[in-house]
């Protein structure tokens, strides 16, 4: 397994990167093209790719939101790749390559569309805090994933998605060099 930067020439990646971004997420991409991918391939973002066999086993990009907070967007890993370390050593790469370019923070949002966690079908207006800190994983949703990286649950946005399907949103810190307070 090679993690490296995305080939932005290579047709043939392009297009296994649109089928795995329609296959881990066939609600938001189910007609993912390669022009889709020109926004994840822009200058000022991040795009690494793992190539196995000479084929796309995982992607994972990160894109500037603030001056020292850049977002996780998107995470894929095929699905004959998944519970490998394929996500774990995409995300290390992707905090390396953020940390050499300054950023301090790496943040994302995991939506809970499809009733994944106790925090979907709640009223997150009411008690958001005491929910929060005790949500609980029902069907695989990938925030423990995050959790085992360091990653912490910030926040929510309520009804992201629908009523009751959040946005929660998780962050960590991959820089510690003294910082002004």
């Amino acid at each position: 397994m090679e993690i490296r930067f995305f080939e932005k020439q290579n047709q043939v990646l392009l297009r296994e990167a649109a089928n795995l971004l329609a296959e881990a997420f066939p609600h938001c991409y189910g007609d993912c093209t390669a022009e889709d991918m020109e926004e994840y391939l822009e200058d000022e973002r991040i795009l690494l790719m793992a190539v196995e066999d000479g084929h796309l086993a995982g992607l994972v990009g990160a894109m500037p939101q603030y001056d020292c907070a850049w977002e996780l967007h998107p995470l894929a890993v095929r699905k004959n790749c998944r519970h490998r370390g394929v996500g774990t050593m995409l995300v290390r790469a992707l905090e390396k390559e953020c940390a050499e370019r300054g950023v301090l923070t790496i943040y994302l949002g995991t939506d809970d569309e499809f009733w994944q966690t106790s925090l979907s079908g709640t009223d997150l207006f009411e008690d958001t805090y005491n929910k929060i800190q005790n949500i609980k994983n029902l069907k695989d949703h990938p925030f423990e994933f995050y959790q085992k990286l360091g990653y912490q649950i910030v926040g929510v946005i309520p009804d992201a998605n629908g009523k009751g399907k959040p946005d929660i949103f998780m962050a960590r810190r991959i820089r510690t060099e003294e910082m002004e307070m």
